[in-house]
């Protein structure tokens, strides 16, 4: 069963990785700085193309199973150094964010990434959700979802479809990760969008239905 609409009561999630930010410049940069620390060869290039799932998924294709915890921890350790700083906000993202609060809502993300670097791209990119809650992917992102009694998750992945309705909330998706909208509408998605531009107005249209 799906949320209904509730101006009062509004909560929305948004996912991080290439639904909030373009965070490809900088795991790339951090997979870059990986290898060279290591020397196991990482195709970054590569890697950036299939974001969203957790780390150590990532990580399993180029680290041994016994180096992938310990490669996960210098990862995030480097992470701050090389990407924080190389991350932009994707278009729309703000407004995103404002037109939640403009409705008189909460918007919080839900995130598979660290939690303490997701919180830094927040601080650094001046956005200001009302909660970050990390370390969690797919259907793990219902938990969250639902303790918040968020109505709407925002995501550009698949797997952020499939916490949407783990929740019970409107799955909106944006095709500005690496699924395109028509795996978004497969997989069940109630809206799909080029990018996050045209959400304040379909925000305006959920709240008046």
């Amino acid at each position: 069963m799906r949320h209904t609409p509730h101006r009062q009561a509004l909560t929305v999630g948004f996912d991080l990785d290439m639904t909030l930010i373009d965070s490809r410049p900088g795991i790339r940069a951090t997979y870059l700085a990986l290898s060279a620390e290591t020397g196991v060869p990482i195709d970054a290039d590569l890697a950036v193309t299939r974001l969203g799932p957790p780390l150590e998924q990532e990580l399993a294709h180029w680290f041994p199973a016994e180096r992938i915890a310990e490669a996960g921890d210098r990862y995030r350790a480097m992470y701050v150094t090389h990407a924080i700083a190389a991350t932009p906000a994707l278009p729309g993202a703000r407004e995103a964010i404002a037109a939640v609060h403009a409705a008189g809502g909460r918007a919080i993300v839900v995130t598979a990434k660290h939690q303490p670097n997701a919180k830094l791209h927040m601080d650094h990119l001046g956005l200001a959700p009302d909660a970050v809650i990390g370390s969690l992917w797919a259907e793990a992102k219902g938990e969250a979802l639902r303790a918040h009694d968020a109505a709407v998750y925002v995501g550009d992945h698949v797997g952020d479809v499939r916490g949407a309705r783990a929740a019970g909330a409107v799955s909106v998706a944006v095709a500005t990760g690496p699924c395109p909208a028509d795996e978004l509408r497969e997989a069940g998605a109630d809206a799909v969008m080029p990018d996050l531009k045209g959400f304040p107005a379909w925000l305006d249209a959920y709240l008046a239905a």
